[in-house]
């Protein structure tokens, strides 16, 4: 069973709807919290939501969202939402860090020949034993501590940014932290 998102952060406010839409009903595209996940919601009359606002879209008692019109794709996305989600994700991955350095520790091969590592931009083989080794020495703590003990790797949460993004770009063989929606999956 797929799980839903119970927050999202606003990627873009839409107060009179789609041009080519016949139903003019205002709406929010909101990536979730959670799972990455996409979705344009409708939001109560009279309410507003700015860019960057964290709204609950759970099951629950909702404050401003009136209901989730539908799971979309990065296609999907206005011009404002493209831009602003890169920086949403980033508040996301500061926001769960000790769950992607988790995700550092305990990654491990897809086949003989890759490791899930390597998924990430800039992870080639030398970085991967890098990691390898001093995770086997210590698990990692932290960003930062990756940073330290494994040099030149660059900032470690613009891999999982880069990673996520190009997850939701669709443009991915293996997803490791975004469930790619098909066209007719409603949410």
């Amino acid at each position: 069973m797929f799980k839903r998102e119970e927050y999202g952060l606003v990627l873009d406010f839409l107060p009179y709807g789609r041009a080519d839409e016949a139903k003019k009903e205002q709406f929010v595209q909101v990536v979730g919290e959670q799972f990455f996940t996409l979705l344009e919601v409708v939001i109560k009359p009279g309410m507003t939501a700015d860019v960057g606002e964290r709204i609950y879209i759970g099951k629950g008692t909702r404050d401003k969202v009136d209901y989730i019109k539908s799971r979309i794709t990065y296609a999907q996305l206005t011009n404002t939402a493209k831009r602003e989600l890169q920086g949403m994700v980033r508040r996301i991955v500061a926001a769960r860090e000790a769950e992607f350095v988790n995700f550092i520790n305990h990654a491990g091969a897809i086949n003989i020949r890759s490791h899930t590592l390597e998924l990430l931009p800039s992870i080639g083989k030398k970085h991967l034993q890098d990691l390898l080794s001093e995770r086997e020495k210590q698990p990692f703590t932290s960003f930062e501590d990756i940073q330290k003990r494994v040099p030149h790797l660059g900032k470690i949460e613009d891999l999982f940014i880069n990673r996520i993004v190009e997850e939701l770009e669709g443009i991915s063989k293996y997803y490791l932290f975004v469930k790619m929606p098909s066209q007719s999956e409603a949410y």
